[in-house]
């Protein structure tokens, strides 16, 4: 047990000290590394591993951005749950269309039926209709036409616009 232990804090440490970057100014150039000659001026820079020196955060924009910014990359379950729902709002959008489309096409039927209604109603020719409880045929007259094609032109008003 006591040798994990060791080995742990020596791991930590290690990493911690794996991420430093001191950076410096040589020659008029800053050059950034491992180990900084002897007498120059160092700036430690944080990365990925440590966490105890770290430059100030870059400087928020006016819009507030960087505050809505991720701080990482994604994990494999956000990176999963993301495409879900980028697959889902896809199916929603389609299925959405899907129905604005049967609904453009059921509407331009109906005024397509309702035009050709009007047509017929206002050609002056007689109309046959056929009596739905005893089957039986028969002429339409002039009230039952006014009143056809006034619920035809209400049909086509409907579905024309």
């Amino acid at each position: 047990m006591r040798k994990i232990l060791i080995f742990l804090a020596f791991s930590v440490a290690a990493s911690a000290a794996q991420g430093q970057i001191k950076c410096w100014n040589q020659d008029g150039k800053r050059v950034c590394g491992d180990t900084p000659p002897p007498g120059a001026k160092v700036t430690t820079m944080r990365g990925a591993a440590s966490g105890d020196s770290a430059p100030a955060p870059a400087a928020a924009s006016k819009d507030g951005a960087t505050k809505d910014a991720k701080k990482g990359p994604l994990t494999p379950a956000e990176q999963d749950q993301e495409y879900r729902k980028r697959q889902a709002e896809a199916q929603k959008a389609g299925a959405k269309d899907a129905e604005e489309k049967r609904n453009a096409e059921a509407k331009r039927q109906n005024c397509a039926n309702a035009r050709s209604s009007v047509a017929g109603l206002e050609s002056g020719q007689r109309i046959l209709a056929t009596n739905p409880n005893t089957g039986e045929r028969y002429y339409l007259d002039e009230a039952q036409i006014a009143s056809q094609l006034a619920r035809a032109r209400q049909i086509e008003k409907e579905s024309c616009n």
